[in-house]
């Protein structure tokens, strides 16, 4: 997804979605010798608190400054995390997609049409 396509509720969703993903890695500590899952702390390494806080300011400036840390943020992001976030938001790239897929949304070339 190009970057230029956000505004900020779309920013907005992508930004909560982000959290969750982010939350839901987990990685292995010892604590008092003893090995423990612990919940993922790279959203709050990112600020990601901030960055919805302003998405969510009545303030216009404010929410255009989210977005625009949501892009900056976006393009650091790994491929595989962007994937994940895309796909639980439900969003593709028809493009993207199989011959087959009906979301596709394409047309066969020289269906029923004779020359």
């Amino acid at each position: 997804m190009q970057t230029d396509t956000f505004d900020t509720q779309t920013a907005l969703l992508a930004a909560r979605t982000l959290d969750r993903v982010l939350a839901s890695r987990t990685h292995r500590k010892k604590v008092l010798g003893r090995e423990v899952l612990v919940a993922g702390q790279l959203g709050a390494a990112l600020q990601l608190p901030t960055l919805l806080r302003r998405l969510q300011s009545k303030q216009a400036r404010q929410r255009e400054q989210g977005r625009e840390d949501f892009i900056a943020l976006w393009a650091t992001l790994s491929e595989t995390t962007r994937r994940k976030v895309l796909h639980e938001l439900g969003w593709y790239d028809p493009k993207a997609l199989d011959w087959e897929d009906k979301r596709s949304n394409r047309r066969v070339l020289g269906g029923d049409q004779e020359d």
